[in-house]
């Protein structure tokens, strides 16, 4: 990378940073796609994967207070799981994980734009399968957090409760897949130090800045942001 790519890298990971403190979600969505342009997509899926584990426990920690415990022990569990089989099922489900991820995550856009996912209230067994099915697709596509969020829009949370529950969530799924994608390119570990080192300089600076706007937000304020942002992202896989 030249000094302006990696002063550009260096901007859009503090953007994903900000997005996901403000949105529970973006660092993978924002990142990957656009490292993936210079690397394979399983290089910059990798790559993105430290950083983003950082970030995640460093947001964890700050918003700990705001977890909600009952949904992190169905939710989170069964998220996690799946999204350690959605990272061995990476390579060859890839294309039609993206695809399906894509029309989900539209869809609930435009749900939560039109509040109609206020009228769900779902059960343990439904929570359950919300969470597996996030965990599965988001370790197949590498974009586990928008439809964690999309999922998660489905119950009644503060926007602190939000983030920070979708955050604890996101540990539980890195704790499972990192070990898998360094498993299957360590070797590729040295020749993206830099980029890795550069965006997690720059998601921390972003988690800060974040986190003071989502404080400040209101709930109904909150939750079209989150609307807009995964539609954007649906709209975003489906054109790729």
């Amino acid at each position: 990378m030249t000094f302006v790519m990696l002063v550009a890298w260096l901007i859009v990971s503090i953007i994903g940073g900000l997005t996901a403190a403000i949105a529970g979600f973006g660092i993978g969505s924002i990142l990957t796609p656009i490292l993936g342009a210079r690397y394979s997509i399983g290089d910059a899926i990798l790559a993105v994967s430290i950083p983003h584990a950082v970030a995640t426990a460093f947001r964890c920690w700050r918003l700990r207070r705001n977890i909600e415990r009952k949904l992190l022990k169905g939710f989170g569990i069964a998220s996690a799981v799946g999204g350690l089989t959605g990272a061995f099922l990476l390579i060859r489900y890839e294309r039609f994980a993206s695809l399906v991820l894509a029309i989900l995550l539209i869809a609930t856009g435009i749900g939560g734009l039109t509040n109609w996912n206020r009228r769900l209230e779902p059960g343990r067994a439904a929570s359950t399968a919300l969470g597996a099915l996030s965990g599965i697709f988001g370790g197949m596509a590498g974009n586990q957090g928008g439809l964690r969020a999309a999922a998660l829009m489905a119950y009644s949370l503060t926007p602190a409760e939000f983030v920070a529950t979708s955050t604890a969530v996101g540990l539980m799924v890195d704790a499972g897949r990192l070990p898998v994608y360094i498993a299957r390119g360590s070797g590729r570990l040295v020749e993206l130090a830099v980029p890795i080192a550069i965006a997690t300089i720059g998601v921390i600076a972003g988690t800060i800045a974040g986190e003071k706007i989502l404080l400040g937000l209101s709930r109904d304020r909150f939750q079209q942001i989150v609307s807009v942002l995964i539609l954007a992202l649906g709209a975003w896989l489906l054109v790729k």
